[in-house]
Order: C-alpha cells, then structure tokens, then sequence
C-alpha cells in the first residue's frame, strides 16, 4: 500500500486535474472565484482521505513497541530506522531527549509491525550498532501515575 503522503499527493493531483478540466471546458461556466472556492474546498478533503486510508493501514496492521536501549548518543532517528528496516515495517522511530538540555539520553522506541518484531529483537538485541551494543525488547506500557489523595 502507498504511504498516506503519496496518497494524499496523488489525490490532490486528481482534484487539480479535474479542477482544470471543468475550468477549461465550455460545458460548465466557473468563475475564477468559483474554481479557488473548488482548490480551497479540495485542499482540505485530500488531508482527510490521506488520515483516513493512514488509519486503515494501522487498524489492518498490529504494530508493536520495541524499547532500545544503549543507543549512541549521536544516532538520529533516520540511521535507527534503517537499521529495523531490514527486519520489517517501521512505522516510527522515537529518540528520547533530556527535556532540560535537549541531548538524546541514549535510549528510544521503535514501532515495527507485529509479526515482524520477534525477528527484529532476535536480531538486534546485543548487536552492534555504531559501536554500542543494543538492548532491544518488547516496550513495557508505562504504568499511570498514582493518584494523590488528600
């Protein structure tokens, strides 16, 4: 499946082609405020069938969290996701930041699709990466925080 850009792309170009078919032809009359009127409306409908085809992807696909640790600090997300990308789909690649400095705290999440993720943590997990030895596992889901009670 095309990714939701690419769709909303191709969409978009649809609207526009049909935009300037309808302008162009003597069959319908358009006014210039008409046809920025029909761009307008189309600019904010191919934004929605793009979220919409995104979210039937996620629903048709189960995606799993894999924690990594021990990550160089001076990995980006771009080279930790093509390192997962040859075990399977990433979806997302999430590197931790100290929020005070805004330096990467070593660790982060990587979301991968389900039946590719035991391949991923069976691969990954003590292997090298740019000199570090990963630590690579299913995420733990964050436990929420305890209520105070007065």
């Amino acid at each position: 499946m095309k990714s939701p850009q690419a769709l909303t792309l191709i969409v978009a170009l649809i609207f526009s082609v049909a935009i300037y078919l309808l302008a162009s032809s003597n069959m319908f009359e358009l006014t210039s405020i008409s046809v920025a009127a029909i761009a307008f409306v189309c600019a904010f409908v191919a934004p929605l069938i793009g979220k919409s085809a995104q979210n039937s992807n996620d629903s048709d696909s189960n995606v799993t969290t894999l924690y990594v640790g021990n990550l160089p600090y001076r990995a980006n997300e771009a080279a930790v996701r093509e390192l997962f990308s040859a075990y399977g789909q990433v979806q997302s690649v999430r590197l931790m930041k100290d929020k005070h400095t805004g330096k990467r705290r070593g660790f982060g999440f990587v979301e991968i699709s389900a039946s590719d993720a035991d391949k991923a943590i069976a691969s990954l997990n003590d292997s090298e990466f740019q000199q570090r030895t990963l630590k690579v596992r299913e995420a733990k889901e964050r436990p929420e925080p305890a209520a105070v009670s007065d």
